[in-house]
């Protein structure tokens, strides 16, 4: 387990509307400059490190002590390419979650794995879900991906003193946790995916982890002045502004692959290609004074608020298998 992320913060309740800091206090302070190769990583782990504080799950992430994941299944389904199982593991000492497992059929291992994150209001079956996910871990698992899908949807926070963000992505870590230690499973093609809060999600999860090699983010490249207007607000907690507007967490990634999807019938208030372009332009940045400009891109596909599976597929065929 990785072992990078230090302490501390309270959290937000649901929709509960924060107002702007007030006049004089900075906005974005760790907002990426072009800078050379070593500034540019050390500004990577001098942010993960600040944004870890804030997210209060570093008791947790650099605890001594083996935290075993104790997986039980609890049901198992053949699909014809691949089995589906649910699998109950422990995120913490003290809770348990549950996740969907699914196993290709018709090859052997170790193959590659996709962490699998859906949105607001979603459940434990609905990246599987052709109506609002287009079935995108369905997909992969027919095609020798081994998926991995938890629930990220709920807006109360289960244990004392953490944070909504903070327990949302430590159970897509232990996700990767359980996908690394699979004999199965190939640890070093493992990647990330989501739509929406999925795809805000997947930046969190690829940002924090290094250990995913290729994230794919859709339905949430903006900018949080955007995300201030009519938008839940579980996304904000106290000090992120003041350090990083969105183009900076995924600059985290760099250079590890990056996609970020976006439709052209967003509506105007939600995650419009226009804004989608101007924070990707900030993104290329580090990919660039990293020498991986063709390991980040955007794609504008025609619809709306959906995944836009064929990319996806052509991400991960590129990156992970």
């Amino acid at each position: 387990m990785l072992k990078s992320i230090p302490a501390a913060a309270i959290l937000v309740l649901m929709f509960a509307r924060h107002g702007q800091p007030a006049a004089g206090d900075t906005l974005r302070s760790m907002k990426y400059t072009s800078r050379s190769v070593k500034e540019a990583v050390d500004w990577q782990f001098d942010l993960r490190s600040k944004l870890g504080k804030l997210l209060n799950i570093n008791d947790l992430w650099t605890s001594e002590e083996e935290m075993p994941l104790n997986p039980r299944e609890t049901y198992s389904e053949d699909r014809g390419d691949y089995m589906l199982k649910e699998v109950e593991i422990n995120s913490t000492p003290g809770r348990r979650i549950r996740v969907i497992i699914t196993l290709p059929l018709k090859s052997k291992g170790p193959w590659p794995a996709v962490v699998c994150i859906h949105g607001h209001g979603g459940y434990l079956y609905s990246v599987y879900n052709k109506a609002s996910y287009n079935s995108f871990a369905a997909e992969l698992a027919k095609r020798d991906y081994v998926t991995i899908a938890p629930v990220v949807s709920q807006h109360e926070i289960y244990e004392q003193g953490r944070t909504l963000m903070g327990e949302r992505l430590w159970d897509l870590i232990r996700c990767v946790d359980f996908l690394e230690g699979a004999r199965e499973i190939d640890p070093d093609r493992i990647g990330c995916a989501g739509l929406s809060l999925g795809g805000e999600m997947a930046m969190w999860l690829g940002a924090m982890d290094t250990r995913v090699q290729a994230t794919l983010s859709s339905g949430f490249l903006t900018k949080m002045d955007q995300m201030e207007q009519g938008h839940c607000m579980c996304w904000k907690f106290p000090g992120l502004r003041e350090l990083v507007d969105y183009a900076d967490i995924y600059s985290l990634i760099a250079p590890r692959p990056l996609c970020c999807q976006n439709g052209l019938k967003e509506p105007p208030t939600d995650f419009t290609v226009a804004l989608a372009k101007e924070a990707m332009n900030e993104i290329r940045l580090i990919y660039n004074d990293l020498g991986a400009l063709e390991h980040v891109t955007l794609v504008a596909h025609p619809e709306g608020h959906v995944v836009d599976v064929p990319s996806l597929l052509e991400f991960f065929e590129e990156y992970l298998k």
